[in-house]
């Protein structure tokens, strides 16, 4: 729908996963949105391949349906993943997750993620209360006790009851509204990729710590892999400019021929190993959601499950704040999401920004920690329950 109304309920910045899952939540109410930005139709509707798979939980998979999304995902590119095993450098032990022991027919669900942002825009677009506004960024914004105004690039001025940012982990808005994140920058670059092996997977996810760096497999269909490998800035550049058949040798004995032949299909992407966690979620008629909130680290592949709880917990409380007859921009309504957020985002992040400092140091008293860690969790079931628990 082409955008025609400058007043709306609420103002999404940012057309990621986060931000139109979020809006996804409103589809056939009375409540209108606009959703901004800086990108034409084209590509919001036409995601390109970007290498990165997305592990999702249970608990996603459950937010995706109830927001009418799942069924738009084509069921010949969602792989299972039914075990889970994270290994530490030659060390003989090693950390075990089972489906059978969540109950369930998988640990988890292994989708592109150009796939679930085409997924969640063939969604929306038909939707009357959603509006686009493309090729558009915010100017300006300001807040008072009754409206929050956004200014354009394109020359729109728009009024709305409350703002949401969902433009990423280096958010420009959440900057506009003074809002400072804490960040962490490992030094580190992530390549992607995905490669056809020899091998079976046998919808097995691996984590293997060696030092200086971390290597992830992720099974997809026909007996290809989503790997991740997370490196110093020097090895990732060379990893990058190799040629595909160097490129495959690598792999290969990087894995020491685990998936025995390995063969690139597609292009290798690098990103930035950046996290943010926000000062504060909300502010006056604003909220932050998505990777603007919270920029995790991919160790345990949680940044997408998050932003998409966060998402929730906000389309929950907004709903509620309705249903009461209560202006949804209060701090009330925002302070309760932003509350739920922290509870559920805090330990996570905190865990696993940890794990990458302790599985990826040569010093003696990390190696000794991991492989008692590697033992503990796996002998002693409450532990082990707890992290089973993130995935149902």
């Amino acid at each position: 729908m082409i955008h025609k109304n400058k007043k709306f309920d609420i103002a999404v910045v940012g057309a990621g996963p986060a931000g139109i899952a979020f809006a996804c939540g409103f589809i056939g109410s009375n409540i209108k949105v606009a959703i901004i930005d800086k990108l034409p139709k084209k590509v919001i509707a036409n995601p390109k391949i970007d290498g990165r798979e997305i592990a999702l939980t249970h608990h996603s998979v459950k937010i995706l349906k109830k927001l009418n999304v799942w069924n738009y995902i084509p069921n010949n590119l969602i792989s299972t993943i039914k075990k889970a095993r994270v290994l530490d450098g030659d060390s003989r032990y090693f950390l075990n997750f089972d489906h059978q022991e969540i109950q369930k027919d998988c640990l988890g669900y292994l989708i592109p993620n150009y796939v679930i942002k085409k997924s969640l825009y063939k969604r929306l677009k038909k939707s009357s209360n959603i509006s686009f506004i493309y090729r558009a960024e915010c100017l300006t914004i300001n807040t008072d006790q009754r409206f929050a105004s956004i200014e354009l690039s394109n020359g729109e001025k728009i009024k709305t009851s409350l703002v949401v940012a969902a433009d990423s982990r280096f958010s420009k808005i959440r900057s506009k509204m003074g809002i400072s994140a804490f960040t962490k920058n490992f030094n580190k670059n992530m390549i992607v990729c995905r490669m056809k092996h020899e091998k079976s997977h046998k919808n097995i996810a691996y984590e293997f710590f060696g030092y200086n760096q971390t290597q992830a497999t992720l099974p997809y269909i026909k007996n290809q892999s989503g790997i991740v490998t997370t490196a110093d800035k020097h090895l990732t550049s060379d990893l990058m400019k190799m040629d595909n058949k160097e490129f495959n040798s690598k792999m290969e004995n990087s894995f020491n021929n685990f998936f025995g032949k390995m063969r690139l299909v597609g292009k290798r992407y690098s990103y930035p190993m950046i996290t943010t966690y926000t000062k504060k979620f909300v502010s006056n008629r604003f909220a932050l959601i998505g990777d603007a909130a919270v920029g995790m680290h991919p160790v345990t592949a949680h940044g997408f499950n998050l932003g998409l709880k966060g998402s929730d917990i906000l389309i929950n409380e907004i709903k509620t704040a309705i249903k009461n007859k209560t202006d949804i921009g209060l701090t009330s309504v925002l302070d309760s999401y932003q509350s739920k957020l922290h509870r559920a985002a805090a330990p996570l992040y905190l865990a696993t920004n940890s794990i990458d400092n302790l599985y990826t140091s040569n010093i003696l008293p990390a190696k000794l920690t991991r492989q008692f860690i590697l033992r503990f969790v796996n002998t002693v079931k409450p532990i082990k329950q707890t992290f089973l628990n993130i995935l149902k």
